[in-house]
């Protein structure tokens, strides 16, 4: 490989302050920074400034295109491309930007999810440049990150409410803070790094697997011999050609900024995961999508096809995204670092109790932001936390949190240096509490990592709903305690921490999630169990949910129906196209298959008795008899997805609609999978005009 110097190439095609402040007159560079710490607008002089720099130093990297880049509520990214040009009388052009381009952009609204906010005919929607996000050139383009509204102003994105959550959060807290006495703070940020896994499979295999291409989740495929049950993958020596994309992949993304730090194998044969250095969360939420992007863009270069669904192979290992979350402060502070002594440590409690409280509180909102149909494959199984929300602290902050409960002193036992008995090995110093891997939501050291949001989704979703929820505990404590003196602020913080512990202590829990003992004790404490999209999404639209995003100004109450039927919408439509790919391979791919082999062994069967009589022949009747009755329960299993999905097809209620798809058209697509992959496990490979799971897991050099 060749050497890359890392420091040149880290944001190389990324508008970052380092080159506006090359760039910009010093004047337009203080404006922009201070239109991003205050939220406020750029004046049209500024922008104009702003956009002739950043047009400039495009064009010098070989841009010849900008793009609004904005996202949608698909859960994806979108982009409309204009070039720079600007035609001349004498037949010459010139390159233009002006300022109202950089700021403004008119995409068309009425093909996007819209949840009613928009008919169809009303084609206008604008996009906003954000400032916070660096703009960035990918493929000869500069890319702007802005946000997306309709005509009349609603959000049809996912970064406005984000945006919006985050002015929230940071209000609140800095409120707080003031009344705790750190009146140095003006503003705070949530900061996020979100882990993600992946697949790598080869792509000409993908390309043979209809149900890989349409639905992105393999819908049929008996188990290879060998899973990952010998826990030979994770974290084992990476394959040459896979290193050789890792690397490629990490330098694609740190030209565009994103700081790619971990690369490691997972669990599952062909799984593989990248984790970023934290952010201001919404660079974050950008520059994951940019991630995802790059991931597969990259793949198909080195003759991969990269799988971000949830649970593309049954019976392995599942993909999640894993959000790691902090609060830190304009100072340098970040809010939830216990330092070494957590019990005297009154501003981190605090800020902990809000988070504690504020997942109790909101524990519902935390389950419909982590819903989409690929997930709701993956939550409980083996690899991610049950669909319940519970709050993991470890041994230590458990020992605080009791001692404040009970009004007691806590006596930590401190940090233990471990003797590994070899005298060449260090001492290790052992933290003062373990992880917990079941646990959605775990107190990680210094940062909460919610470990429920799936590998495809957008982090914003969560993200928009932790920010909020805190910034309403926030809000509560601040009521509390906004009255009272400031020589009695220590004994009233003291008592509002014991109290709000004993309101909100029932989220905690540090044992075993995937127990049927969690489970039972979960209903007990009266904490929710939703374990589907349908079960989950009423919650969004529940008195309590939406009086706490419109208290917050996050969304109107409009905005929420919006979003309430666009994910049924989404989720139905997404499990209608499986139930149609399923029904049209096994018609027509698995069929040719089973139909081939039965002939096939037939006829040598009845050649064998021709030749001798006497020849035993009962173990490929066998076959033929086992494929014989599989054919008939596919036939019939088959027929009933069919009429069901027609029934489905149906059905005008939005909710009523999603349940019947997962309750009865999942149902059905998991009849017809055990017989054909009965079936399939018996049918030679040469037959399937598809790859098996084995190929397809195992196939990586």
């Amino acid at each position: 490989m060749d050497t890359v110097k890392i420091p040149e190439i880290y944001g190389s095609l990324v508008f970052n302050d380092k080159v506006m402040k090359e760039r910009l007159p010093k004047d337009v560079y203080k404006a922009v920074h201070k239109a991003i710490a205050s939220g406020s607008s750029l004046e049209l002089d500024v922008a104009n400034t702003v956009a002739a720099s950043m047009k400039e130093w495009a064009i010098e990297k070989g841009a010849t295109h900008y793009t609004h880049w904005f996202q949608p509520m698909t859960g994806l990214t979108a982009e409309k491309h204009d070039s720079f040009i600007s035609p001349q009388a004498n037949g010459t052009v010139i390159m233009e930007f002006s300022g109202k381009e950089l700021v403004k952009g008119e995409p068309d609204a009425s093909s996007f999810p819209s949840g009613g906010l928009r008919a169809t005919f009303e084609a206008r929607g604008y996009t906003a440049w954000d400032p916070s996000s660096p703009a960035f050139i990918k493929d000869g383009t500069l890319y702007i990150p802005t946000a997306f509204c309709s005509y009349g102003g609603e959000a049809l994105d996912k970064k406005t409410p984000l945006l919006r959550s985050m002015a929230a959060l940071s209000e609140e807290a800095v409120k707080v803070l003031h009344l705790l006495g750190n009146t140095a703070v003006t503003h705070v940020d949530t900061t996020v790094g979100s882990e993600q896994e992946y697949f790598l499979i080869d792509k000409d295999m993908y390309l043979k697997r209809k149900d890989l291409l349409m639905c992105g989740r393999t819908l049929i495929g008996a188990p290879a011999p060998k899973g990952q049950e010998m826990e030979d993958h994770y974290f084992g020596v990476l394959k040459p050609k896979v290193s050789e994309y890792m690397h490629d992949l990490d330098q694609e993304l740190w030209k565009l900024g994103v700081p790619a730090k971990t690369k490691h194998n997972e669990v599952a044969p062909s799984q593989h995961e990248l984790a970023p250095v934290f952010e201001t969360a919404n660079v974050a939420v950008d520059h994951n999508q940019l991630t995802m992007e790059v991931m597969k863009k990259v793949a198909d270069k080195h003759g991969y096809a990269c799988l971000l669904h949830e649970k593309p192979f049954d019976g392995v290992n599942g993909s999640g995204k894993h959000n790691n979350w902090s609060i830190v402060t304009d100072t340098g502070v970040n809010l939830l670092d216990p330092g070494k002594t957590p019990a005297e440590n009154t501003q981190f409690l605090v800020f902990l109790m809000a988070v504690i409280a504020a997942v109790d509180d909101y524990q519902d909102l935390m389950r419909v932001s982590v819903a989409t149909a690929g997930n709701d494959h993956r939550l409980g199984a083996n690899e991610a936390p049950p669909a319940i929300i519970s709050i993991f602290v470890g041994d230590e902050l458990a020992g605080v949190l009791k001692a404040i409960d009970e009004g007691k002193d806590f006596v930590g036992t401190g940090k233990i240096k471990m003797d590994l008995g070899a005298p060449v090995l260090p001492n290790i110093t052992k933290d003062t509490t373990d992880r917990n891997r079941t646990s959605p939501f775990a107190f990680t050291g210094n940062k909460f990592e919610f470990r429920m949001p799936g590998s495809s989704l957008s982090v914003a979703d969560p993200n928009i709903v932790l920010n909020t929820a805190v910034a309403e505990s926030l809000s509560k404590i601040y009521d509390k305690l906004k009255d009272v003196k400031p020589e009695d602020m220590s004994t009233a913080v003291t008592a509002l921490v014991k109290q709000m512990l004993d309101a909100h202590k029932r989220i905690l829990f540090n044992g075993n999630g995937y127990t049927d003992a969690w489970v039972a004790e979960a209903e007990k404490r009266g904490l929710y169990n939703l374990k589907s999209l349908p079960e989950a999404m009423p919650r969004l639209i529940a008195d309590k949910n939406v009086e706490l995003f419109t208290k917050h100004g996050i969304f109107t109450k409009e905005e929420l129906d919006s979003r309430y039927e666009i994910f049924l919408e989404n989720y139905v439509k997404t499990i209608h196209i499986e139930s149609l790919t399923m029904q049209e391979m096994v018609r027509k791919d698995f069929t040719c298959g089973i139909v081939s082999y039965m002939k096939d062994i037939t006829n040598e069967t009845l050649k064998k008795k021709q030749l001798m009589p006497s020849l035993d022949c009962s173990y490929e009747e066998k076959i033929i008899g086992t494929l014989d009755a599989a054919e008939a329960k596919i036939c019939t299993a088959v027929e009933k997805l069919d009429e069901d999905t027609k029934t489905a097809e149906k059905i005008e209620d939005e909710l009523k609609c999603a349940t019947y798809y997962y309750k009865t058209i999942l149902s059905d697509m998991a009849e017809l999978r055990a017989s054909v992959d009965k079936a399939e496990a018996i049918i030679p490979d040469s037959y399937l005009p598809y790859p098996t799971y084995g190929q397809m897991l195992f196939s990586l050099r």
